[in-house]
């Protein structure tokens, strides 16, 4: 009889030891604390508790809550914000990316053949070499041996005979493979194009290695093949390295939560076992990616709202339209500038995207599109419009919307359609797109944000992590300037946003994006204790000083995660 009244007992204790644990009190103090509020308010002192704001406002007032036990962080002139919202990324793939060969700051194809050489050094015979970045328009000298301005896959198949090597484009919308991988793969001078996607072959019609769009598919399947033989335990542990690595490189950057543009039903699991078991470091919200076929009455099992203490939400759908514009995939109105008679690739279908929204509206789900040509978002736009209405409040995005016809802003706010878009895709891409579009096309509507913004459009900004670096002060310095950091070249300023407007679309138009603003992106009592504190005014620096900007502090739920 005493051990069964010790039982209530103890798990009385255990949970106050809990709570008590748990409980914990912050004041930060600083002289530029931005709160990103409606007002745009100003404060000097913010008071948290048990990772919530409880209180902001002026000295005197947030040092009434001073008391022992309260933790104090003096920051002087540290440039206080709402934490970083990482608009529009791909969570597993920046992790993956982590672990093998990055090309992003790769200046030539040379250079690339040289990472592969020393990775097929290190690695058995018959074991997959990946990577990821590459991008031929941003090399500084053509391959040797090239068709179209794409090397062929020569070099690449003499240094690695035995491992098949896939490489993937810096878009994530073509790969490279040597010949190996084709010949796992089954790739012949008889295997022909799939709706969607080309497989690029010299004058003799021989493939040259580049696949685009849908035509990846073979060689994506025969890599997969290769990653699914690997034990359980092989499997788990690349999984926990991502995530680490991937968590880990946001805290560094500033970033409190990321929104994940497509997730497949087996990461899905994986990103809710996380958050229930305590595991995130940062705050996840994830698109579903499958097809409709795929999705027809399984949502309900993956759909989820802030589990784990507001770590994890899955609310929304990805899919496409088209590709990219550098390797000719974007649906056009018109045809290329540059590549006459062809608009691009229609890479999913209308109707399957026309389904996915009915399936999305059907599930209360959010419905993110990626559409980058005029053409594309035209289409997306118009089953936006049949399906859902602004005053319905559905949020639905349009994912990247780099290159509108000016005559289609009007359907946003009719849709209630919000711009998500990637302020550092503009100046990357900037050296090809008026030779990819011609000068009055690129004026008119390629990364038009000032345009969307002056008609009432909602924007959200991200990098599209892996595509790009996730640093936000790049991508910062590429909103309000438009220009590249490396060689200054600039694309069509005028299209820029203010300062404030840039910070905005990283923190509470970010949180607005994906039904999250009354929890986070503003310092406003009760909502999440997510702060990143920078070195420096970014409302004020002058340009340069902005690509100096480093991150002092990273707090997440009221604690510090990162700290340089």
């Amino acid at each position: 009889m005493k051990a069964m009244r010790l039982i209530p007992l103890l798990l009385v204790l255990i949970f106050v030891s809990c709570k008590e644990e748990r409980l914990s009190e912050m004041i930060i103090y600083g002289s530029n604390i931005y709160t990103v509020d409606d007002q745009n308010s100003k404060v000097a002192g913010i008071y948290i508790r048990d990772g919530l704001i409880e209180a902001t406002g002026t000295k005197d007032e947030i040092s009434n809550y001073e008391k022992e036990g309260v933790e104090i962080l003096n920051v002087g002139n540290a440039f206080v914000i709402p934490g970083l919202i990482e608009g529009h990324g791909h969570f597993s793939g920046m992790g993956n990316m982590l672990q093998n060969l990055d090309f992003l700051q790769s200046k030539s194809w040379q250079d690339i053949v040289k990472q592969v050489e020393g990775s097929v050094a290190k690695s058995e015979t018959g074991e997959w070499i990946y990577g990821r970045g590459w991008h031929q328009d941003k090399w500084n000298k053509a391959p040797d041996h090239n068709f179209n301005t794409y090397p062929k896959h020569t070099d690449l198949s003499e240094i690695s005979p035995d491992n098949p090597v896939i490489l993937i484009h810096a878009s994530g919308h073509s790969l490279f493979a040597n010949a190996k991988a084709m010949e796992i793969a089954g790739i012949t001078q008889e295997t022909p194009d799939v709706g969607g996607g080309h497989i690029v072959r010299d004058e003799n019609g021989e493939a040259i290695g580049v696949f685009e769009e849908r035509a990846m598919g073979p060689i994506r399947k025969a890599y997969q093949e290769f990653l699914d033989k690997r034990s359980q335990q092989e499997i788990d542990a690349a999984w926990n390295k991502s995530m680490e690595l991937a968590m880990q490189e946001c805290l560094e950057n500033g970033i409190t939560s990321f929104q994940d543009a497509g997730a497949k039903f087996h990461e899905l699991k994986r990103y809710r076992q996380m958050a229930e078991d305590g595991e995130f470091k940062i705050r996840l919200w994830t698109m579903v990616r499958h097809s409709s076929q795929e999705m027809e009455g399984k949502l309900a099992q993956y759909k989820v709202i802030d589990a784990g203490d507001g770590f994890y939400t899955c609310n929304a759908i990805k899919t496409e339209l088209d590709g990219a514009l550098g390797s000719y995939g974007a649906w056009l109105l018109e045809p290329y500038n540059d590549k006459p008679n062809f608009t691009g690739q229609n890479t999913t279908s209308t109707e399957e995207v026309q389904s996915i929204a009915l399936l999305a509206r059907n599930n209360d789900m959010q419905l993110c599109v990626h559409s980058i040509g005029d053409r594309a978002n035209r289409e997306t736009l118009h089953i936006f419009y049949n399906t859902v209405r602004a005053e319905e409040d559905r949020r639905w995005r349009i994912e990247h919307a780099q290159h509108l016809d000016p005559a289609d802003f009007d359907r946003f706010l009719e849709s209630g359609t919000i711009a998500s878009i990637q302020a550092i895709h503009c100046t990357s891409d900037a050296p090809f797109v008026i030779d990819r579009l011609g000068e009055k096309r690129a004026r008119e509507g390629a990364y038009p944000w000032r345009s969307l913004i002056d008609h009432g459009i909602p924007i959200v900004n991200g990098t599209d992590v892996p595509v790009e670096d996730i640093n936000p002060m790049e991508n910062y310095y590429a909103s309000v300037t438009r220009k590249r950091s490396d060689t200054y070249m600039e694309f069509f300023p005028e299209q820029a946003m203010t300062r404030l407007e840039a910070l905005r679309s990283m923190t509470i138009d970010a949180a607005f994006a994906g039904f999250q603003e009354d929890k986070k992106g503003s310092l406003e009592k009760g909502k999440y204790a997510d702060i990143t504190i920078l070195d420096r005014n970014l409302l004020e620096c002058s340009n340069s000083e902005i690509l100096k900007t480093q991150v002092l502090y990273t707090i997440v739920d009221g604690d510090i995660a990162y700290k340089k």
